[in-house]
């Protein structure tokens, strides 16, 4: 069996094949256009456990599958960088969440992943157009 994976182990663009964390806080959706034109609801759900706590972005019915206090089960999710804050979201073709049997009592809410900045590199494209360059944020 693979050694448990816990929150302050999470990285930038890290592929998460399963993770169990404690629901804190499920924001209020917000209605947010998509790359594909259409509009979606989106909320930030504060997730965690014994280790730390990073914002859990959900979309659409995925918002439905949680619940405050409860315990889940993430598979194949991603951590991403949205405005230089770490990020995890479900992949959107196979990722999933369910309940878990197993509780987390205490969650270390004082390690917050997503309040920690990160360096995002930003993809510019020269004047030749198709070749990206990248260059660090600063």
């Amino acid at each position: 069996m693979a050694k448990e994976l816990k929150v302050n182990e999470l990285a930038p663009k890290s592929a998460v094949e399963e993770i169990s964390v404690k629901v804190i806080k499920v924001s209020e959706p917000r209605n947010v256009f998509g790359k594909d034109g259409m509009s979606h609801k989106v909320s930030d759900v504060l997730v965690g456990d014994e280790s730390g706590t990073i914002i859990m972005t959900l979309w659409d019915n995925s918002i439905n599958k949680v619940k405050e206090g409860e315990t889940i089960n993430i598979k194949n999710a991603f951590v991403s960088t949205f405005k230089g804050s770490m990020r995890l979201s479900l992949n959107k073709n196979n990722g999933s969440i369910t309940v878990s049997e197993k509780e987390i009592e205490n969650v270390n809410t004082g390690n917050n992943m997503s309040d920690k900045v990160v360096e995002e590199e930003r993809r510019s494209y020269s004047s030749y157009g198709r070749k990206p360059s990248y260059r660090k944020r600063y």
